[in-house]
């Protein structure tokens, strides 16, 4: 099957599914092999993540291609927010061409907030409380973590950032060099290094070289 074939079915699936399901549900088609700032090629009801035809790629497209292909698998029903704050249960489809290389990712964003909320107040109206708790003390809800959907690559290298100095949960300024090298190994890891410049940003950001920054990509060593 010819590629230009592949994105013609997947673009009439998003419209299919899109029709089926609502304006409540964001379909997006990247191809990764494009510029990291223009992967989608095809979306449905972009109002959800507030991102249009020939907008950036998102923490999935960075995933998968730092990811060995023999490891990809898809993933289902996972949340994810929009830059707005919408909760959203999301599934990432990898479509492969006939030498089993990635080349499109079919991404399902369902805004359920809204199902969201009417579940809270049903859980508020049937929970109940163990008779034997005195101590009068409401239990603190967890909030739910979720990486949120960027409209550009300096916002998903910002994402990463954010995520990778919350992962050791101190001021720069009081990071020692092994907490350095744990951002530095999770930037990597996520594929932050795929981005056009992100050494230059990260380094900054954690106020060291760019040299150092590269010996602890490759030995975690200064």
């Amino acid at each position: 099957m010819k590629q230009d074939m592949t994105l013609d079915i997947l673009i009439q699936l998003a419209h299919g599914l899109a029709e089926h399901f609502g304006t409540q549900c964001e379909i997006a088609i990247h191809d990764v092999t494009r510029d990291l700032s223009n992967t989608i090629v095809y979306i449905e009801n972009g109002q959800i993540s507030g991102r249009a035809q020939g907008d950036a790629a998102s923490n999935v497209v960075l995933e998968a291609l730092h990811t060995p292909p023999e490891e990809l698998k898809d993933q289902i029903g996972y949340l994810t927010r929009s830059s707005d704050g919408k909760a959203l249960k999301s599934s990432s489809i990898y479509i492969r061409d006939r030498s089993g290389n990635l080349r499109y990712i079919f991404s399902v964003n369902y805004d359920i907030s809204s199902l969201k909320a009417v579940d809270e107040l049903i859980r508020g109206l049937i929970t109940t409380h163990p008779a034997t708790d005195q101590s009068g003390k409401a239990e603190q809800k967890k909030q739910e973590s979720a990486p949120r959907i960027p409209h550009t690559v300096t916002e998903l290298l910002d994402s990463l950032i954010e995520h990778a100095l919350a992962e050791v949960g101190k001021p720069v300024v009081m990071m020692t060099k092994e907490d350095k090298i744990r951002v530095v190994r999770y930037l990597n890891d996520a594929g932050a290094f795929l981005i056009t410049k992100s050494g230059d940003r990260i380094a900054s950001v954690l106020g060291i070289s760019k040299f150092t920054l590269y010996k602890y990509m490759e030995s975690g060593t200064p």
